[in-house]
């Protein structure tokens, strides 16, 4: 099964594409966490990459297509894939069209109000890498360790406004291009994270 996790930033994509591929035994690729590694390891791609998430605007075309298609021809993509943060845009959809066949899209859908309130308050540990809103924090400190939390760059309230306004007008015009290919699936997802994922899985298992 090869799937696209659609939605705006702080949407849930993350966790909710987690748990899928979890559920149906396939890789879960996030290309967020693929450039956030080159950043940490201070590679030419890392400091770009770098300079460009954190105004809020989109990776060029041609790195993050290099990176997805390598991606997808590894061993662990043979029983399908879950793609959480590509494609970002149309063209990077014609694109991975050229080289996979995508047999859902599935778009977790949240009012834009609920999404800056989510994402503003969105924390990660420095120690173990979990991510959590602030309403969670224990003393400040992570829920699950203890450890330090930040804010990472993109997740500032003025990045998520201009994330927010480059999801619109780049991202948001996926949905009726996956429609138009009669594989769209549209969640709720301004409920709570378990129902999010029962629609999901309900959804999808019919594909199988």
């Amino acid at each position: 099964m090869n799937l696209v996790f659609l939605g705006p930033p702080g949407a849930g994509k993350g966790t909710q594409a987690s748990k899928v591929s979890a559920a149906f035994g396939i890789a879960h690729i996030s290309t967020g966490a693929i450039l956030r590694e080159a950043i940490a390891a201070g590679t030419e791609l890392g400091r770009k990459a770098k300079a460009i998430m954190d105004s809020g605007a989109l990776v060029p075309d041609d790195i993050v297509i290099g990176i997805v298609r390598e991606r997808l021809a590894q061993s662990d993509c043979r029983n399908g894939y879950l793609l959480d943060g590509f494609p970002r845009t149309v063209p990077q959809a014609q694109a991975l069209d050229t080289f996979s066949r995508v047999e859902a899209a599935v778009n977790v859908d949240v009012p834009a109000e609920e999404l800056v309130e989510r994402i503003a308050g969105r924390r990660v540990c420095k120690v173990c890498g979990e991510a959590m809103h602030v309403s969670l924090l224990r003393d400040g400190s992570c829920a699950k360790c203890g450890g330090e939390v930040m804010q990472r760059d993109d997740d500032k309230a003025e990045t998520v406004r201009n994330r927010l306004r480059v999801y619109e007008s780049q991202t948001k015009p996926l949905i009726e291009y996956y429609r138009g290919q009669g594989v769209l699936i549209d969640i709720n997802g301004n409920q709570p994270i378990d129902a999010v994922l029962a629609d999901i899985l309900s959804a999808l298992e019919g594909l199988q």
